[in-house]
């Protein structure tokens, strides 16, 4: 199938005609994906193209494709955790050149005059926040088209620099899954001499493993799987509890600074809620598709306790979390995969058969 945006009025002063684009795209919710043809726009005097190496395949990739949040436009490139090298940049560009390793995350562009903009939390814009697909494209019309694709030109302010010292490939998944555990830990200024506790270890809980052991924290995961304690303990977990066993629950009552929950399915947050000690925080990061069950007002009350959630970094933040992983040698465990995989890697991810991120490698894209 092919697809090709027309640019708008207002967009084709700095643009010089379109960049065939070869990706993979789902046509509707029900629809598998596969291989489609677009345009890119080309580089005006402040954006970085750049060829994709890697985009990992997130959670929420799956949840938008089929349309299970709503709002889906389609056709649907997805993919918001990309790797890539600059191939050219425009004349206004300073902070990169031809051959850099960057990165673009779940970000493309935002209105950059609100409060939170001029915070550098663009996440929290209160206005045109563009996302990295399936938002409104401000320059060609149409939607945005993400990193299921050979190709990428992006704003030279949310592009970010990737260190040399990591793997490409495993460092896509931070772009996402990296930002989006490291942003609440360093909020609620994790570290040395806490208790922090992770709900679940799949591609956002074991980055979450990572980075609070990285912080200096004494980490705890929460999982229904005693299979995976082995693996939690090689991560960075000093000790697993079994979720579903209430008398060891019970035994570690009132007893985390705080709890970063990255499990995606609706479930019980009074259990994790009782487990704080005073003041602390349960923080949500995982999305599910239905609401959790109300927690109970008193579990809050009594014990002056936060129900919070947080969502990605902003882009200060997200370069900052990239060179904290280049310190301290963090990527995400993946699985790469071919491109032409991506829908089997669908039906693995629902079954959690994955450890723990799949990644696809662009040079697969015929």
């Amino acid at each position: 199938m092919t697809h090709t945006h027309a640019a708008s009025a207002a967009g084709t002063a700095t643009l010089t005609g379109g960049l065939p684009t070869r990706g993979y795209a789902a046509a509707s919710a029900r629809s598998p994906l596969g291989p489609f043809e677009f345009e890119r726009r080309a580089a005006g005097p402040k954006d970085v193209h750049l060829d994709i190496l890697f985009c990992g395949v997130c959670h929420s990739d799956l949840h938008q494709a089929r349309d299970e949040w709503g709002g889906s436009m389609f056709p649907m490139v997805p993919g918001h955790e990309i790797i890539g090298r600059v191939k050219q940049v425009g004349a206004e560009v300073t902070r990169f050149t031809a051959g850099d390793l960057v990165g673009v995350g779940c970000m493309v562009d935002s209105c950059r005059q609100c409060a939170d903009c001029r915070e550098g939390l663009e996440q929290f814009c209160q206005n045109t926040l563009t996302l990295t697909y399936n938002s409104t494209d401000p320059i060609l019309g149409g939607s945005t088209y993400g990193g299921y694709s050979n190709q990428i030109v992006v704003d030279q302010d949310f592009v970010l620099r990737v260190s040399e010292k990591l793997d490409p490939a495993a460092a896509a998944p931070l772009l996402c899954a990296g930002i989006t555990t490291y942003s609440p830990l360093r909020h609620w200024q994790v570290g040395p001499g806490q208790r922090v506790g992770v709900v679940g270890l799949g591609g956002l809980g074991h980055m979450g493993v990572k980075l609070a052991r990285a912080m200096g924290a004494g980490v705890s995961l929460f999982t229904t799987s005693p299979a995976k304690a082995d693996d939690a303990r090689r991560l960075g977990a000093d000790e697993v509890i079994i979720s579903r066993d209430a008398e060891e629950m019970k035994r570690h009552s009132r007893r985390f600074d705080f709890i970063l929950d990255t499990v995606a399915v609706p479930h019980d947050l009074d259990a994790y809620l009782t487990m704080l000690k005073r003041d602390g925080t349960l923080c949500l990061v995982g999305a599910p598709d239905h609401p959790h069950p109300s927690p109970a007002v008193f579990k809050l009350i009594l014990g002056r306790r936060r129900l919070a959630g947080s969502p990605i970094g902003g882009i200060k933040e997200t370069q900052e979390m990239l060179e904290f992983c280049a310190e301290k040698g963090i990527v995400s465990d993946v699985e790469v995969i071919p491109i032409d995989q991506i829908n089997q890697a669908y039906e693995r991810m629902l079954k959690s058969d994955v450890k723990y991120r799949f990644v696809i490698d662009l040079a697969t894209l015929a």
